[in-house]
């Protein structure tokens, strides 16, 4: 048995419970987990709110796309993108689906080596956020030279967009508010406050103009401003704001007409690990939470700006 987070029905926070569950042994090309840490992220809410419909059918809803654990099973032919796998081994597991529990059975093609220099926090909290900056960054077109405009620097998806920009040799501007400014420029981009005016600090800012801009908040005002300091609109990539579609912007994600960049994000984690592990990843501080605190963790992501990342433990 397993203790798992459900949303029984659909609402907001207080429709999460946690139950105990049967996980089911692995079958072929499949392994189970003992979850150390389970991320959190905004698709996870978005999942039980009725954002995606109410179908009664699909109660209760088992919430959780990317964990970090151990396996403790393995089913035949159990290999993932970087070979068999067996038990014992520190993995990573990402998309899956009811990964806040204690233990969850996963298909091994979404599981890969846990990197030893991270934590089990951090690891449990780098591939939903890191595959949509890595797949934003490739379909922006960023490269040597370029002027980049990031909107929402200093989120989970932004921080990492704005590093893998600058790794690329981009030069950076990224917006954010004040009290988190200092961090976008720790890892060398160019902050500017959101609101009022932002056009003018965009330019001012990017004197010799953008290439390219990647929006993580969705707002009009960042399209808006990305529509006129970027030549070519098919470089405005935007991860949220799906109903500025007619203006010939970029839309990856799960989105309506938007790119999955189902391979691209597959094999994001071979980008992100590495860099992560050596440090040359600057990783959003981690706050945690119980397992059966899953809802406080809730109200507390849609509350916005958490200035984190936020995992739960099911050890706690």
């Amino acid at each position: 048995m397993a203790t798992a987070v459900v949303a029984a029905a659909y609402g907001g926070p207080e429709v999460l419970s946690v139950i105990a569950t049967e996980v089911p042994s692995p079958g072929p090309g499949e392994v189970t987990i003992e979850v150390r840490a389970s991320g959190v992220n905004p698709i996870d809410y978005k999942l039980y709110s009725g954002a995606f419909g109410s179908s009664p059918d699909n109660l209760p809803v088992r919430l959780g796309v990317e964990v970090a654990g151990v396996i403790t099973a393995a089913g035949p032919d159990a290999a993932g993108p970087s070979g068999p796998l067996s038990v014992g081994d520190e993995v990573v597991a990402y998309p899956t689906n009811g990964g806040y529990a204690t233990s969850v059975t996963v298909p091994a093609k979404v599981v890969v080596p846990k990197p030893a220099e991270l934590s089990w926090e951090q690891a449990s909290g780098l591939l939903a956020a890191g595959s949509t900056a890595v797949h934003a960054v490739a379909a922006a077109k960023v490269s040597s030279g370029d002027t980049v405009l990031v909107h929402g620097g200093s989120g989970a998806v932004g921080l990492l967009a704005v590093q893998l920009s600058l790794a690329a040799g981009a030069r950076v501007v990224a917006t954010a508010s004040e009290r988190n400014q200092a961090l976008l420029r720790e890892v060398g981009a160019v902050a500017v406050t959101y609101g009022p005016g932002l056009l003018d600090r965009v330019t001012q800012a990017a004197p010799s103009g953008v290439n390219a801009a990647i929006d993580a908040v969705g707002t009009d005002e960042a399209i808006d401003v990305s529509l006129a300091v970027v030549p070519e609109s098919s470089r405005i990539v935007s991860i949220n704001a799906f109903h500025r579609a007619d203006t010939g912007i970029a839309l990856i994600g799960g989105g309506p007409g938007a790119d999955p960049g189902t391979e691209i994000r597959a094999n994001a984690w071979r980008q992100l690990f590495p860099l992560a592990a050596t440090g040359k990843l600057t990783l959003l501080p981690t706050k945690t939470y119980p397992l059966a605190e899953a809802a406080q963790a809730h109200i507390f992501l849609r509350e916005g700006h958490p200035n984190g990342k936020l995992v739960l433990l099911p050890a706690q």
